[in-house]
């Protein structure tokens, strides 16, 4: 790699991790021959205004942190010409990262970012009307994950990455169905249910590791649309939960999944739509793909990576007839 790296650090990121790994990264980095530099955050909007910098200055902009901050920095760098961003994880969950199967460990994600292979990514863009649409990475979604999200981010450090699960639980106590109303495109399909969450998914995981669209490409240009209908309690808690972690939920009856360009999402009662960990608008929404918004740097590999849609060479080998 030959641009500078701009490393941005989240220093209260999983708990303090990000600031325990950062030293680590940088000197992993500079081992490496990749000329950097640190910046530690005050709050998101200082790592959109160090991104942007960063950035404009031909610098790769690396994130030691969690989902939220990669989300925001990639909703910075999204109208950036040129703009090239990296991930070492620091955050509780990581699952952008999970998903592109960059490591945890610091000098591993290190050496991918040294190794400078990078690939253009998907980013979903929610607009609620209030202001300027916000771009995520992974998974937006709305209704019981929005009280689950809020509890999670609530909760002490030390529960570390069962605090998502910690989250679920809580909510789950205290959770009444909802009625939501979703305009799909395309195909034209309007839809009303009575569900515990509506997902816009432009990755695969959130929640630590939790696989809830696992058909989810990052650079399809769609969103997968997971509706996760009503159902006693005790079948979420006992049928739904532990499936979804290997993304074996969507084989069952009450899980609705529909793959769209964009959704509008509406429900009886008001709810905060949640992506990448964060509060990202209000319902009513209008969710959106946006199309190789950001090139992330990723780990080279010899073949189809699950993120991706399977190159079209492949898919016509493969379905070629045989000769003979």
């Amino acid at each position: 790699m030959s641009a500078p790296v701009r490393l941005i650090v989240n220093p209260s990121a999983g708990g303090g991790r990000a600031a325990t790994i950062a030293p680590a990264a940088e000197q992993a980095l500079l081992r490496l021959g990749v000329a950097c530099e640190r910046f530690d955050t005050r709050d998101l909007d200082h790592a959109r205004e160090l991104a942007r910098e960063g950035a404009d200055a031909g610098e790769t902009v690396v994130a030691v942190s969690g989902d939220g901050m990669i989300g925001a920095i990639a909703d910075c760098l999204r109208d950036v010409p040129g703009a090239v961003m990296g991930v070492i994880p620091g955050g509780r969950g990581n699952d952008l990262a999970r998903v592109l199967g960059i490591p945890d460990e610091p000098d591993q994600a290190a050496a991918v970012i040294a190794a400078g292979h990078s690939r253009a990514i998907d980013v979903g863009v929610v607009d609620d009307g209030s202001g300027p649409p916000r771009a995520f990475v992974g998974i937006a979604s709305v209704g019981f994950d929005s009280d689950a999200n809020r509890i999670a981010n609530e909760a002490p450090s030390w529960l570390g990455g069962f605090v998502y699960l910690y989250g679920a639980l809580r909510a789950l106590l205290a959770w009444k169905p909802a009625r939501f109303e979703l305009e799909l495109d395309p195909p034209a399909e309007k839809l009303a249910v009575t569900a515990y969450t509506v997902g816009a998914a432009n990755s695969q995981c959130y929640g630590g590791g939790m696989r809830a669209a696992p058909d989810a490409l990052l650079d399809d240009g769609m969103l997968e649309v997971i509706v996760l209908e009503n159902v006693s309690k005790l079948a979420f808690l006992t049928r739904l939960i532990p499936k979804v972690f290997k993304g074996e939920h969507v084989e069952l009856p009450s899980v609705r999944c529909f793959r769209a360009r964009e959704v509008a999402i509406s429900c009886e009662r008001p709810f905060d739509m949640y992506a990448d960990g964060d509060p990202i608008g209000r319902l009513p929404v209008h969710v959106r793909a946006l199309g190789g918004a950001i090139r992330m740097l990723v780990p080279p590999t010899g073949g189809p990576h699950p993120a991706f849609a399977e190159p079209a060479a492949a898919r016509d080998q493969q379905s070629a007839p045989e000769s003979g």
